[in-house]
């Protein structure tokens, strides 16, 4: 295991040039202190999990003092903000600080968010407080541990540097840790603006970097398109398989690589609702939980256009008309799974979709516990038991008639059917309610509830003793918190 000197930096991005990103030094936060870390993350640059409790770890990861070979630069992007083209965006409180390059070859981003201002802030402070950089923490590691792709978070860092937002707030520091923050928007960016030399060597830089595979084929750039729709489709099929809802698919909250990124007013659904929006600046649900399919295709269809100068405009069609059929598929195995199923039969779509309408009528469906609970007995047992929370009782009866008679059709028994759909169906979920309370007492200087949540959701399908209130129905006023995109 390595100690934080020993990491190797190898800035790929950096050599791009100032076309791409600038060059800006991260400005300190006073007083700085660990507030989280994880020791998975860290393993991806083969950090010693020891190496948090240095005294060297606050600061690094405080904009106090940096490696010498790391090269702070904010990338430049744009992208489609609601549905808006903005022209120019960029980091506006994020740096990416260098690359790491681990003992097993791979490349790994490491971008601090919340830095300080750069050339990209715009109005802004450059700041991210205490509360967005938990949440981003949280978020990342829990969908890692559900088996959804995204960016990792490898610590969070406060401090007593006052910062204002709808109230005065303290500043903190997230890093955040992916193979790369090349995003929709950064194509856009060099397309819309007639930079295509540039859009070239980016092109070039993603393939070689990214997409090396795609290098091999007749058309690399077709190729990376339509890998980039492939991971897509598997993504919002994860997404809406687990109840995740993003809340803001900008364009230039899209990564190139498939993976979730940038978190801000995100939820998982409590209460199974389709038309759930977790934004309260979202006044038109354009990122509701039921649009975020369509957004994904249309956000898959503006980097297609960017892609045009190097990309014919037919294929680019086909390869896009690939997103949901891919989609669906993906769906509906992960669907089939969560309901235990390991055979795939013509009905399955028909019984997951009449589900569905049967949770959206009941209004009080926990969308995460029903799995669970469907698991935790024979199927016949288990649909009595998750019976009443159903408004249309008729209709969930015949479901459920179905439902066992699907079941009854499985090979195995009773016990290796819950083995499977435990291992599938978490127990714990990051609720709303569960992150406000450990941001509470962060605030506060109590950092034990966030360092326990994050040990509990590590470990979403395992049930562990003593730590039942993480698996419990939400109350009444922690299903109606209300998340903005500020930070």
């Amino acid at each position: 295991m390595k100690t934080l000197a020993d990491l190797i930096f190898d800035n790929r991005f950096a050599r791009l040039g100032d076309d791409f990103s600038t060059s800006v030094m991260p400005e300190p936060i006073d007083e700085p202190r660990l507030v989280v870390a994880s020791p998975s993350a860290m393993a991806l640059l083969d950090l010693d999990p020891a190496e948090a409790d240095s005294e060297v770890f606050a600061k690094l990861f405080s904009g106090n003092t940096l490696w010498s070979d790391a090269e702070p630069r904010a990338m430049v992007y744009s992208g489609h903000q609601f549905g808006s083209y903005n022209p120019r965006l960029g980091d506006g409180r994020g740096l990416l600080l260098g690359e790491v390059r681990n003992d097993a070859g791979e490349h790994w981003d490491l971008h601090l968010k919340g830095a300080g201002m750069t050339p990209y802030s715009r109005m802004g402070d450059g700041r991210a407080v205490l509360r967005s950089s938990i949440r981003e923490f949280l978020a990342s590691e829990h969908l890692h541990a559900l088996g959804i792709p995204s960016s990792r978070a490898l610590c969070v860092t406060g401090s007593s540097t006052p910062v204002w937002r709808e109230k005065q707030e303290t500043a903190a520091m997230v890093l955040r840790v992916a193979p790369s923050h090349v995003r929709f928007g950064h194509f856009e960016y060099f397309y819309y603006t007639r930079q295509h030399e540039q859009l070239k060597r980016l092109g070039e830089h993603v393939l070689a970097s990214h997409f090396p595979g795609c290098l091999a084929e007749d058309e690399p750039w077709l190729a990376m398109f339509r890998e980039v729709v492939e991971r897509n489709a598997e993504l919002i099929a994860r997404w809406q398989a687990y109840g995740f809802c993003h809340g803001v698919m900008n364009t230039d909250n899209m990564s190139i690589l498939g993976i979730t990124f940038d978190y801000g007013p995100y939820a998982f659904l409590d209460d199974f609702d389709a038309n759930h929006i977790c934004n309260h600046s979202d006044d038109a649900g354009r990122y509701s939980f039921s649009n975020q399919v369509p957004i994904a295709q249309w956000n898959l269809a503006a980097l297609a256009q960017a892609l045009t100068p190097y990309i014919d405009v037919e294929p680019l069609r086909d390869s896009l008309a690939l997103f949901l059929p891919l989609y669906q598929a993906h769906y509906l195995d992960l669907m089939r799974k969560r309901l235990g199923f390991t055979l795939a039969e013509e009905g399955d779509d028909a019984l997951i979709q009449r589900l569905l309408q049967l949770m959206q009528q009941g209004g009080a469906v926990d969308y995460t516990l029903f799995f669970r609970h469907l698991g935790e007995q024979p199927a016949e047992a288990a649909v009595r038991h998750v019976r009443d929370d159903f408004v249309d009782l008729p209709a969930f009866d015949a479901w459920a008639a179905d439902y066992c008679a699907r079941s009854a059709r499985e090979p195995g028994s009773a016990d290796a059917r819950r083995q499977r759909m435990h291992a599938v169906n978490p127990l714990y979920v990051l609720r709303n309610y569960l992150a406000q309370q450990a941001i509470e007492a962060a605030e506060q200087g109590d950092d034990a509830p966030v360092r326990e949540l994050h040990r509990v959701l590590s470990q979403p399908f395992t049930e562990q003793p003593g730590m039942e209130k993480y698996a419990q129905r939400p109350p009444e006023w922690g299903k109606h918190l209300e998340i903005s995109c500020s930070s």
